[in-house]
């Protein structure tokens, strides 16, 4: 029985090497002559040591784990795209993608990759192709001139290619995210692999089955195609470790001088996904207001997205933990924008509004703002800058990050043309912050959320 091993955006499980270690010994332990080894995307970035080794650190894993097939996400460009060709050319596995191009419109990597392939395992023909979101060039400032074309268009040219090979089952491996619905009611696959979006799923659409394994190597599933398809969900947490990746990428961090110590931490502060994604939070309110003080603003912005998921902030915090909150190379900048654009960016941090991400997170997080938001109609009750409503024709200041001005899928009101300053890189600035104040930020009611029956009484509490 041919059986797929599925992991996908592990992105910052290279910093700790006894979780990679313990991934590593996962797949390790399930692999086999009838097993293929599949990623899905943003398995080189973002965190701190692929921002130290520019996503080569992932060579490492994928040659421990004999890694087969993989395809492009968003973040496998967070170093350029001359980067990403020179870590497809040295990794292992076979690169699939089916709508990435150059500018010249030449296959992306075109030596290297390829839209499809066939592995023949355990007596089956087995029919991979690749496919990338096409928002990955506004996602992602760094992608530059690469070119993401229909995922569909290119993944019904790919099908039909793998069914005139005679392959017994055709398997997406995706990076699309939501856009995986789209996929198996457009196209005749038998399986989506799929990454993106960082909550796990496992489910069927339309009778095909669509997984996501979730982000950052805590689980991997086993795809066992027989008589039918069976998933198997395998927990990583307590797999053997394989000491030789630790081996080769232990102190590798600790080697780059982020060692120092900024502030220390008597609460720790949680980044899970829920924590983050689901209002106020404390490691929010903490960047927020870093950003707001770095470059004297009325307001400081952080999108949930940037704020990477991970172990929370406790104890001693170094250099290198702010990095991994925030494992980017973009400045903070400053934006001017009328009261009016700046309700309108409050109002955008509802998943609702700007149809982002999962249904009902949150992606905003504020200094020297409050918001009301009234879930049950998903309405913006109110917004105050300084304690003092907005007033529309007037002109505020916003310091957040550079990429808010790039993408137009988070804070689509926001874009290059309110750019009025630049800072420092994001981790710097938190930094210094931390240096001078520490990370004790505290939840104060700066983000409230209401059901339909609290929103009136949210109203009349605001205006007394």
């Amino acid at each position: 029985m041919p059986r797929l091993l599925h992991y996908s955006d592990i992105e910052n499980v290279y910093d700790d090497p006894v979780r990679v270690g313990r991934l590593a010994g996962a797949v390790r332990s399930l692999d086999g002559p009838d097993a293929v080894v599949c990623g899905s995307g943003d398995d080189t970035a973002p965190g701190v040591l692929s921002l130290i080794e520019r996503g080569r650190q992932a060579l490492d894993f994928f040659r421990a784990v004999d890694a087969d097939v993989e395809t492009f996400g968003n973040h496998d460009f967070d170093y350029g795209p001359a980067a990403a060709r020179d870590l497809v050319a040295d990794a292992p596995q076979t690169w699939l993608s089916a709508n990435v191009f150059d500018a010249d419109g030449e296959r992306f990597a075109g030596d290297h990759v390829a839209p499809a392939t066939v592995i023949e395992v355990d007596g089956a023909r087995l029919g991979f192709f690749g496919v990338t979101d096409p928002a990955t060039p506004s996602l992602n400032p760094m992608a530059g001139d690469i070119r993401v074309t229909d995922p569909y268009e290119a993944a019904a040219e790919a099908v039909a290619s793998l069914r005139e090979r005679d392959v017994d089952y055709v398997v997406a491996v995706s990076h699309l995210g939501g856009g995986d619905d789209e996929l198996v009611r457009r196209v005749d696959v038998d399986l989506v692999l799929g990454g993106h979006v960082h909550a796990e799923r496992r489910e069927r659409v339309t009778g095909t089955p669509l997984l996501r394994p979730g982000a950052n190597g805590h689980v991997i599933f086993e795809v066992r195609l027989g008589d039918g398809i069976d998933v198997v969900r395998h927990e990583t947490g307590d797999a053997p470790v394989a000491e030789d990746v630790v081996e080769a990428l232990e102190g590798r961090v600790d080697a780059a001088g982020l060692d120092e110590v900024v502030a220390r931490v008597a609460e720790p502060l949680d980044r899970s996904e829920e924590t983050v994604f689901g209002g106020e939070c404390r490691l929010g309110n903490f960047v927020a207001d870093a950003y707001r003080w770095s470059l004297g603003a009325d307001v400081g912005l952080q999108n949930s997205g940037g704020i990477r998921n991970g172990p929370p902030l406790s104890g001693d915090v170094t250099v290198a933990d702010l990095v991994s909150v925030i494992p980017f190379e973009e400045h903070v900048v400053r934006a001017e924008v009328t009261g009016a654009e700046l309700r309108e960016i409050a109002r955008e941090s509802a998943a609702s509004v700007v149809d982002f991400g999962e249904p009902g997170w949150w992606h905003g997080h504020f200094s020297g703002l409050s918001v009301r938001w009234d879930d049950g109609s998903d309405e913006l009750l109110s917004v105050r800058v300084g304690g003092e409503p907005i007033d529309p024709e007037r002109r505020y200041t916003i310091a957040t990050s550079a990429y808010l001005l790039h993408t137009d899928h988070e804070f689509p009101t926001l874009g290059e043309r309110h750019r009025a300053g630049e800072g420092d890189i994001q981790f710097e600035v938190l930094a210094a912050y931390a240096r001078e104040f520490g990370v004790g930020a505290a939840v104060e009611g700066r983000v409230r959320r209401y059901g339909a029956d609290e929103a009136e009484s949210a109203l009349r509490g605001e205006s007394e």
